[in-house]
């Protein structure tokens, strides 16, 4: 099928009470995994690309290697930009066939975060792409994106709020107390912060930096409001051990097919696991 509005997978996912999964598409092969894992979990999926994923395999690659996914499989998928921090990038996004994009202005002074949002809003809603918006910095690096613990800081709830009634986004990434990357410790979610936010915007709450979160810290997440939850750093570490191990077992191999085929594999059943985690398994 063509690919659906991120908007559209939340609004179900609001109905019923569980997250979907938003999983970082790298090149083809966690393309074709996470197809896999939606298919055998018969689950709606969003296929996220950030600034670094494009620069690397070129936004019209990615683009066409997603609504290919999309365009043979029943499975609902959603292509969305993560992490958008320059407006013309986003723009490029949806000009290629983007369904979903993030603005993230979280470190921009909270009024320019909302007027640049609401720039992207203008062109967004009338195309029916899905605009996600961002309050807070949350710790760690993704690709060109880098926030010192110094400069982390939760989410206000009444900044939240207010955010929500001057650009009314599709949804809303906080932070409260996640990372993006590997995790030095066991992170600690601040729930009331969360619980206060959603009942302030009444918004879909996006939970960034998941991977190495506790499993019942993500359900009791998910109980609050949070209905997109982003994966990559654990899909990265179950596609690169299973290549690692695959080069140790043989390494005179030089099919590259037969080192990142395990890889592919390893991230099927990582992103399964994840599928459950959220609820969504059988909601496509």
């Amino acid at each position: 099928m063509a690919l659906v509005a991120v908007h559209e997978l939340l609004a179900k996912a609001e109905q019923k009470g569980y997250a979907v999964g938003a999983f970082n598409a790298n090149n083809m092969e966690i393309i074709q995994a996470i197809v896999k894992a939606a298919e055998l979990e018969n689950a709606p999926v969003i296929m996220q690309a950030s600034q670094g994923a494009i620069s690397y395999a070129g936004l019209h690659y990615i683009t066409g290697m997603v609504k290919i996914a999309a365009e043979n499989t029943a499975i609902p998928i959603a292509l969305h930009l993560d992490h958008g921090t320059d407006f013309e990038q986003v723009v490029k996004c949806i000009r290629s066939g983007f369904s979903s994009v993030m603005f993230d202005g979280s470190k921009l002074p909270l009024e320019e975060n909302i007027k640049i949002t609401n720039k992207v809003l203008e062109i967004a809603r009338p195309v029916g792409v899905s605009v996600e918006g961002e309050l807070g910095k949350i710790g760690g690096t993704e690709d060109h994106v880098t926030v010192s613990d110094q400069e982390a800081m939760f989410t206000d709830p009444e900044e939240a709020r207010y955010f929500a009634e001057k650009a009314p986004v599709d949804s809303l990434a906080v932070a409260i107390g996640t990372a993006h990357g590997q995790y030095k410790g066991e992170p600690k979610l601040d729930f009331a912060r969360l619980e206060t936010i959603r009942s302030l915007t009444g918004l879909p709450i996006v939970l960034h930096g998941s991977s190495g979160v506790p499993d019942e810290a993500v359900s009791r997440a998910i109980s609050l409001g949070v209905r997109k939850v982003n994966i990559d750093t654990n899909i990265r570490e179950a596609f690169v051990w299973a290549m690692r191990k695959a080069m140790q077992d043989k390494p005179e191999e030089i099919d590259p097919r037969k080192i990142l085929g395990p890889g592919r594999e390893a991230a099927v059943e990582l992103i399964r696991e994840k599928i459950k985690l959220f609820g969504s398994s059988g909601q496509a």
